[in-house]
């Protein structure tokens, strides 16, 4: 069992079956730096406090949650009648639908976590509902109470264990229409699509995340490094000339482009052949004008 603390336990219900789980954070903040803001003439980390507008500073204990029901007014719960509010998706997590596994649109899904047996006697329930998910190709739907607030969920088999991941409500999505509007409706050129998609075969590959790196992160760490060695002195930022890309102002032959990516070349070299024609026919057409005269 890892090492973290589990941020939710409860049963993982199908019907009359239920199992004891309990669920883990996928991902790590850990991995890229923070930041703290500073005083920079003391040095020292700069804290905020509570404040209330010709009040000043208050205490823990006068603050309590309010919902602006008109503006400037406010209902104001305590703690208590929060947790009083009885949702039976606070300590289960039942299996109300299944759905393909793909037709879940990627944009309802919004954060990994990891399911796991609690204890052993659940660990036979728990591998039953794993392997029944993986033979059909079907994904979970439930609701889950978490952290002050009720998730549509889904999960679905990852490894040896179960992944669940929360879905946005229909309602928290923007509809795509009014960005989209402006599109023109028509289709690809039928070459221009053959050549694009050869170009997509060619640089297809199984997917492994361990390929890709936060360039960006990299870099901060490289000069949080640099800045630690030049003890609090000011250090080069190192520009270093940025790869030439193709702009969108520039008239570019979009087969031609394709093509010379599609055999090994970047979009740019497709420019080059464009230009030399263009510098060869004068000189061609100066040199019969001579001979005439």
């Amino acid at each position: 069992m890892p090492a973290s603390r589990p941020i939710w336990k409860g049963q993982l219900r199908l019907s009359l079956v239920s199992i004891a789980v309990e669920l883990f954070t996928a991902t790590k903040s850990s991995a890229k730096p923070s930041f703290r803001q500073i005083h920079e003439p003391t040095g020292k980390p700069i804290n905020y406090e509570k404040v209330v507008a010709g009040v000043g500073p208050v205490d823990k204990d006068e603050i309590m949650k309010g919902f602006e029901y008109e503006k400037g007014d406010y209902v104001l719960l305590t703690d208590k009648e929060i947790d009083a509010v009885k949702l039976e998706t606070r300590k289960t997590l039942e299996l109300t639908q299944f759905v393909g596994a793909c037709e879940i649109d990627p944009i309802y899904f919004d954060k990994p976590y990891y399911m796991v047996p609690a204890d052993d006697l659940a660990e036979d329930a728990f591998v039953v509902i794993r392997d029944a998910l993986r033979k059909s190709n079907k994904v979970g739907l439930g609701q889950l109470a978490l952290r002050g607030k009720e998730y549509l969920v889904a999960i679905k088999p990852s490894g040896k264990g179960i992944l669940l991941e929360t879905l946005h409500y229909e309602e928290e999505l923007r509809k795509a229409d009014p960005y989209f509007t402006e599109i023109p409706t028509k289709t690809a050129d039928a070459d221009l699509l053959e050549v694009a998609t050869a170009l997509i075969d060619k640089k297809t590959a199984k997917f492994d995340a361990g390929v890709f790196k936060d360039h960006y992160q990299a870099a901060l760490r490289e000069l949080i490094g640099r800045k630690l060695k030049s003890k609090g002195k000011t250090v080069s930022t190192r520009d270093e000339p940025a790869e030439s890309r193709p702009s969108g102002s520039n008239v570019v032959d979009l087969m031609a482009a394709l093509k010379s990516s599609l055999e090994g070349g970047k979009a740019e070299s497709a420019k080059a052949p464009a230009k030399k024609p263009a510098a060869k026919k004068p000189a061609a057409k100066a040199a019969p004008r001579k001979k005439a005269s």
